[in-house]
């Protein structure tokens, strides 16, 4: 199949590159290198794919671009037939200081997608939404009727991204899926997020830092169950239409995170807190059950398996991954 990842050379979307290349897919990546994290990241990611080609039968081509040049979205979404969305403007602490910029991406550069999409029937447009078009919490975990409230410019712009792909299925009778992220981590993860944070730290005889008191909980999911719910949607039609919940269905403390990392890997160290940022979410906790029924969907790790198996990697591949880690 011939398959368009937007965001292609980032985190999640690398690892989906990396998989539907294995698997023998021809694979065209759109990324345009932004600076967010060390680009040299996104470098080691286009390696592995690269390797990936060669090893295999899947082909691999990168195009360095941006999802709000609609000339080129045109172009590269006519020449495939299964759309991976997963661009976008990431961070929710610096959508606050410049809401606009993730307008333009996250919103005007997907509805560029979709426009392309629908001119040229592909079979199956697949976008990365996020756990932050809820908000706060009316209850949990969240499922898909919990209201839609985003407290960050972030949240706001992944919520109108995710409903303009849900209408457009309705209107222009595209087969389209939005999948909500909760916390994504695994190898090659952004590097500044607390898992990357704590690990680096503790590595290195520092202790870890919670922001806040550590009592906010989040439900982190591991990126080899992200891929297989994108994978699972190259052949299931079951979802189309519809917005599902992509989470470990299992949440945990911050601070209980960070002592349980301390303890694996220098339990001497004692904890740090600084100021927790407004726009944090308190709590996120997902109910992936409508997943499970339409795409039969199962994390295959607790957070607890997941963090030992990314303390692993990142022993393995500490000496060009902690640099950069360590940079940010």
């Amino acid at each position: 199949m011939r398959i368009l990842v937007t965001g292609g050379a980032g985190f999640i979307g690398g690892h989906l590159a990396e998989r539907f290349i294995r698997d023998g897919h021809d694979v065209v990546v759109l990324d345009n290198f932004d600076p967010f994290y060390d680009i040299r990241i996104k470098d080691h990611t286009v390696e592995v794919c690269r390797d990936a080609a060669d090893a295999g039968d899947g082909s691999y081509r990168l195009v360095e671009g941006d999802v709000r040049d609609a000339e080129l979205v045109e172009k590269l979404v006519g020449d495939v037939e299964y759309v991976y969305h997963q661009a976008a403007q990431a961070g929710v602490r610096p959508s606050v200081q410049n809401p606009r910029k993730y307008d333009e991406v996250n919103v005007d550069g997907t509805l560029n997608l979709l426009d392309a999409a629908r001119d040229s029937g592909i079979e199956r447009f697949v976008m990365a939404s996020s756990s932050s078009v809820y908000g706060k919490p009316e209850y949990l975990p969240y499922d898909e009727v919990h209201p839609t409230t985003p407290v960050s410019p972030y949240g706001a712009s992944k919520l109108a991204a995710e409903r303009y792909a849900c209408s457009y299925s309705e209107v222009y009778d595209m087969s389209v899926v939005a999948l909500r992220y909760f916390t994504v981590y695994g190898p090659r993860m952004r590097p500044n997020m607390a898992i990357s944070n704590f690990v680096s730290r503790c590595l290195n005889g520092e202790s870890p830092v919670v922001y806040g008191d550590g009592t906010q909980t989040r439900d982190f999911t591991f990126i080899e169950d992200v891929v297989e719910a994108n994978v699972t949607l190259l052949s299931e039609n079951g979802a189309d239409g519809e917005a599902l919940n992509i989470g470990s269905t299992d949440n945990i403390e911050i601070l209980t995170l960070a002592e349980e990392i301390r303890d694996q890997i220098a339990p001497d160290l004692e904890l740090e807190f600084a100021e927790r940022h407004d726009a944090d979410a308190e709590h996120t906790h997902a109910d992936s059950s409508k997943a499970g029924g339409l795409l039969g969907y199962e994390p295959t790790r607790t957070i607890r398996e997941g963090v030992e198996e990314f303390i692993e990697w990142y022993r393995a591949n500490r000496e060009w991954y902690e640099p950069l880690v360590r940079s940010s």
